[in-house]
């Protein structure tokens, strides 16, 4: 049973009744009857007045809940503030819901309030909706005593020393329950409008089973795995919500908010509509009749003290810069930064108020940031955003700068890099996860959107910037070349059109609408803009092989045109790294980190090309907007990919393979890396889906309009085959290597092929296979090539063989991802619309 459900047993009657005439005696008090208030909250207790007052008496925590706040909705939120090492990270979101503390008698009920339905209140059907959405009891409280004005004392520690519906680290600890005996209340915080209960909790972790090798006796086991477990710090913040909820704002998936979800019953559709809220911050103008006003109450982001005093003023800056966007609004001096005031200027700052929103600067060796934030269920208003900054997210800053823009700033040919460089690099994180507190999720999309040409004029770059928004992993502009001689300061994203765009829309206010239905046809005619000016949309939801959704892509309208120019800068950085990275008195892991960057990022821009391949443009339009929604890359732009693919990876890169790098680093590391980036790309080109779209752009196109399977598979042959489909060539091993891993793939997708869905490729890759088989044969046989090239022709004809009959085909393994070793080149394709929070990991660089 959980503890939450114990209850004292009643109490037993304290004899039988007497004889007739006797003198009854006086009932035992009831156990739970509420004592005198100084019998509970003694003179030992530490009492603190807030939201409620809290009572501490000899490790017992209370809640004196004033009797106006009972029955009143409360968002509480769990967040992990400790982990055990390797488990998820700090800051961990876990749950938040909205609660509330009910009075029935001698007992107080904690309840779980649910907003998922909805019907206006003087709809038919609106007491159904709310009795269709019944509260859920978490538990039970005797109330110990009462405070005053009759205010209910519950005690809680059970609360926060056990698991209470969802809001349980359970999952990331992968644990099997709370023990309550190593769990306690380790502090307690009262605040004007909301609390901090801080908790320790231990679980016992689910032990899982060793893998046994093969070939072990029959009935062979290891000995029991003595019990496990882990212990968490939680933070429980329980926040008092706005007494009038703000006017929400529904949501339109052309433009890029985060969102909460409710179903609407109350509509005069004939069924359930589903709608989501924006979420974003109450913002009302002093001066109501001004274009431009400054708010009743400004957004303010209070920065760390222990921030690098250096970069103080860069986060003030990147906090900021969203005022311009705010001004399209009607807003002047929206957003704040302010340092954390002494006792004198505020005597009552906390930073574990949610009254103050905080960005934090975190000793970490993790390279990352994120930017999660409260929101009331009922309307989408943000309540609270702490922006998390690891201190090595300057790692991670200047593995880009150099492997991006070291071919034409001179600041990033050396090592390191000066501060007010890394000042701006930081502050543009900065402003991205400022962007995501406000309410904007990633729009991975705005990149494919300026025209590719734009991207090398200075004047468009001071206008425009390189990417219409923040909020994109569009980070500094690599097709700039030399020549370009452009100003450093434009390579860096800035506060875009897109940005303005989205935060007119979302924040505007519109003084004649009173309902949020009623704002709505203003929001869609704002929407229309999108029309005549592409760099205004979102990502799509409907945006499925959408080659522009790319992330890390600068001018992935031409992703062909981007990457052969980013290729040509990479040749130049990659020459330049021995000299900046090998210092007297140091060791080599800078320039093996670098190196390895430089990897990765070949890697991402050959990744833009690969979409290209079976994939489509999206226009996300609602029903009165004409034209196609789904426009699928040209036939001649998705053969140019395939061929950008055959000379820039299939064909071996020799210049990633600098002689003054690789006699430094492991010596198959190279090899590795390339064989890994081809194997991935192939993957990618024979992947279901790909091969699907093919084929759906096929069966909709004209004859011979339509990039087909076979088209595919034959550029491929001739980009990877070359040496054995001409003269006699030496075959060299890196192209031995991609070949076989050529044939192995294919012999893959020929048994994963003809499955559930639309994939018919199972012909095309047969036919390919017996023709490869053919070409192979032959050269086997032929006295022309040299010695090698023949023995290779002839193991590609056994793999071929052991391809067609699946039965030979060897076990399949996982491509070795590409980057820094154990990490992966994984790709958010931010089509969702809730909130990620976690933005940049650094092989990932999501």
């Amino acid at each position: 049973m959980s503890l939450l459900a114990q209850e004292a047993p009643p109490a037993t009657p304290a004899s039988a009744p007497a004889a007739a005439g006797a003198a009854r005696p006086a009932a035992a008090p009831d156990a739970q009857d509420p004592k005198p208030f100084d019998k509970v909250i003694t003179a030992d207790a530490k009492s603190q007045h807030g939201l409620f007052t809290l009572h501490s008496v000899k490790g017992k925590l209370y809640f004196e809940i004033p009797k106006a706040l009972l029955d009143k909705p409360l968002l509480m939120v769990a967040t992990a503030t400790a982990v055990p090492a390797n488990v998820d990270h700090v800051g961990k979101a876990l749950n938040e819901d909205v609660v509330r503390f009910v009075q029935q008698g001698n007992k107080v009920y904690f309840q779980a309030v649910s907003y998922n339905f909805a019907a206006e209140p003087n709809r038919p059907i609106a007491s159904a909706v709310e009795a269709s959405q019944r509260d859920t009891v978490l538990g039970s409280f005797p109330i110990e005593t009462f405070g005053k004005n009759g205010a209910p004392v519950i005690e809680v520690s059970r609360l926060f020393n056990s698991e209470v519906g969802d809001f349980s680290a359970r999952g990331i600890l992968k644990g099997s329950g709370v023990d309550a005996s190593r769990s306690y209340v380790e502090g307690s915080r009262a605040f004007p409008t909301s609390l901090r209960i801080d908790a320790v909790q231990t679980y016992g972790l689910i032990n899982t089973p060793p893998v046994l090798p093969p070939g072990l006796p029959p009935g062979f086991s290891l000995p029991p795995q003595p019990p496990k477990s882990a212990s968490v710090s939680i933070a429980y913040n329980i926040v008092q919500l706005p007494e009038q909820p703000m006017q929400a704002r529904v949501m339109d998936d052309r433009v890029g908010f985060f969102s909460i979800a409710r179903v609407d019953f109350g509509s005069d559709a004939h069924e359930s509509k589903r709608e989501r809220l924006i979420t974003r911050w109450r913002l009302e103008k002093k001066d109501p009749a001004a274009a431009l006003s400054e708010p009743v109450k400004p957004i303010v982001w209070y920065i760390d003290k222990t921030t690098p005093t250096a970069l103080l003023p860069y986060v003030k800056k990147g906090i900021e810069a969203w005022n311009v966007a705010f001004e399209a609004a009607g807003f002047k001096n929206a957003v704040q930064a302010r340092p954390f005031p002494s006792k004198q200027e505020d005597p009552e700052f906390d930073p574990a108020d949610v009254r103050y929103s905080i960005i934090r600067w975190v000793p970490s060796p993790i390279a990352n940031a994120y930017g999660p934030h409260l929101s009331d269920p009922r309307s989408g208003e943000i309540l609270n955003a702490n922006i998390v900054m690891y201190h090595n997210i300057m790692q991670l800053q200047r593995d880009w700068y150099i492997t991006q823009a070291g071919a034409v700033d001179p600041r990033a040919q050396q090592l390191p890099l000066p501060d007010d460089l890394m000042g701006e690099l930081v502050g543009y994180v900065v402003t991205h996860e400022v962007g995501h507190s406000l309410g904007f999720p990633h729009n991975m999309k705005a990149s494919s959107l300026y025209p590719v040409d734009k991207l090398r004029d200075a004047k468009w770059l001071k206008e425009m910037g390189h990417v219409p928004t923040l909020m994109d992993y569009s980070r500094i502009n690599y097709l700039v070349q030399p020549e370009d001689k452009i100003d450093p300061a434009l390579l860096i994203p800035k506060i875009g059109p897109y940005d303005i765009f989205a935060t007119k829309w979302g924040y505007a206010p519109i003084p004649e609408a009173k309902t949020a239905a009623a704002e709505k046809p203003v929001l869609d005619a704002w929407i229309r803009e999108q029309d005549g000016k592409p760099w205004l949309r979102f990502t799509s939801p409907k945006g499925e092989g959408e080659y522009g959704d790319s992330t890390e892509a600068v001018g992935d309208a031409d992703a062909v045109y981007a990457t052969t120019l980013g290729i040509k800068n990479l040749q130049r950085i990659v020459k330049n790294l021995p000299k900046m990275t090998l210092k007297a008195g140091q060791d080599d892991k800078t320039l093996e980190e670098l190196y390895r960057a430089t990897w990765a990022q070949w890697g991402r821009e050959l990744g833009h090309v690969t979409a290209i391949v079976g994939g489509y443009n999206f226009h996300n339009k609602h029903g009165e907007q004409a034209g196609a929604v789904y426009t699928p890359a040209a036939k001649a732009k998705q053969a140019q990919a395939v061929a950008l693919l055959n000379e820039q990876l299939f064909k071996t890169p020799n210049w990633l393979f600098e002689p003054a790098i690789v006699e430094r680093v492991r010596p198959q590391e190279p090899g590795n890396l390339l064989l890994a980036a081809q194997r991935n790309t192939l993957r990618a080109l024979l992947d279901r889906g790909r091969i699907a779209r093919l084929q759906a752009q096929e069966a909709a196109a004209a004859e011979g309009r339509a990039y087909r399977v076979d088209e595919l598979l034959a550029d491929l042959r001739a980009g990877i085959f070359g040496e054995l489909q001409g003269p006699a060539a030496k075959i060299t091993a890196p192209r031995r290597n991609l070949q076989r891993a050529y044939i192995e793939q294919l012999g893959e997708r020929l048994v994963a092929a003809g499955g559930t869905g639309t994939d018919d490729s199972k012909p095309a890759i047969r036919a390919e296979l017996k023709a490869l088989k053919s070409l192979f044969a032959g050269k086997a046989a032929s006295t022309g090539l040299e010695r090698s090239a023949r023995a290779q022709a002839d193991e590609l004809l056994d793999l071929v063989n052991r391809a067609l009959d699946p039965r030979g085909l060897p076990a399949t393994t996982a491509a070795a991802p590409l980057g820094l070793p154990g990490r992966g080149l994984s790709e958010e394709l931010g089509r969702g619309h809730q909130h990620d929070e976690s933005c940049w990991p650094a092989a990932g660089l999501r």
